[in-house]
């Protein structure tokens, strides 16, 4: 039987893709139809010597306790305000960093290379800096306000849940979590926007000046449409990366000062409660929330291809 060159072309192809075929279906889907097994039984931690020893039992009650319980949806709406007020802090503070430094200037290099330093700083040593900043014993926040600015107490910023701000509840930790996410993503943004408005045309703005528009209105009519389409996709992105975080979040709060996002929850009944069964639901749940999340990103990435 003679091999045609198209089959031989088809059986290195399969050949040179079945390494990353294999990593992948290891790494990815193994652990993803584990997942689905344990949503779907009643298992906890002490079970796992026995599994394979007895017949799995399929049932639906994880995820009608999930459903049920106040955890899970003050996990959610903490994680969609969390995501929210990131998203658009990031992609707002972004775009007033690219706005300010559009025009040249005297070591305007030396300032966008320090405005990535935030970005590229490893998450721990970041954490470490902002909880050492804000620890009520010593920090130095705590010292500068009582100091100068007539506080009494000092303030536990990543333990407190709420305190009144001229007669208004403010979420106290759960702001300066999403001030410190904003801080370490908002680089990205300001890199985006960035090269996004590098190649705006110079000539529209001086067609525009010549027509006696004043820079308010360049920048409404002409450079935030340019922005448009990659300011959605930074806002989407964000917001689905900010719905997932977890490494955040418990290394400033460990969930404490009502900060206990998705990712947090589950983390909680795996290991605080040993209930696989439970932790596999919330996080299928979340997987769920997530790939509607990702086939909008899909969907302005297409429209966003086409413009």
């Amino acid at each position: 039987m003679t091999t045609t060159a198209a089959q031989r072309e088809n059986r290195s192809g399969w050949l040179l893709v079945s390494p990353s075929l294999l990593v992948v279906g290891l790494v990815v889907l193994l652990p993803f139809a584990l997942v689905v097994v344990f949503g779907f039984s009643e298992i906890r931690l002490v079970d796992i010597p026995f599994l394979g020893t007895e017949p799995i039992e399929w049932t639906l009650d994880n995820f009608r306790r999930a459903v049920a319980s106040q955890a899970f949806w003050g996990a959610l709406w903490t994680t969609v305000l969390y995501a929210g007020l990131t998203a658009a802090g990031s992609l707002a503070v972004g775009l007033v960093l690219a706005l300010a430094l559009r025009r040249p200037f005297r070591g305007r290099g030396l300032v966008r290379a320090l405005l990535l330093v935030p970005y590229v700083l490893p998450v721990v040593a970041a954490a470490t800096i902002w909880k050492t900043a804000l620890n009520p014993q010593y920090g130095v926040v705590n010292a500068f306000g009582r100091a100068y600015l007539g506080w009494d107490t000092p303030v536990g910023f990543l333990s407190t849940t709420s305190a009144d701000v001229l007669g208004i509840p403010v979420p106290v930790a759960l702001l300066v979590v999403v001030v410190f996410d904003v801080w370490k993503s908002a680089p990205l943004a300001f890199l985006f926007l960035t090269a996004r408005l590098q190649s705006v045309p110079g000539e529209i703005e001086e067609a525009a000046a010549l027509d006696g528009a004043n820079r308010r209105q360049a920048l409404r009519f002409i450079l935030l449409p340019q922005l448009r389409a990659v300011a959605l996709l930074l806002l989407l992105l964000r917001f689905i990366w900010s719905f997932q975080t977890f490494d955040d979040v418990y290394l400033l709060t460990e969930g404490a000062g009502s900060t206990q996002v998705m990712a947090i929850q589950v983390y909680t009944e795996l290991v605080t409660k040993a209930d696989i069964g439970s932790a596999a639901a919330f996080g299928l749940l979340m997987s769920l929330i997530l790939c509607v999340l990702l086939a909008g990103y899909v969907l302005l990435s297409r429209r966003a291809d086409e413009s």
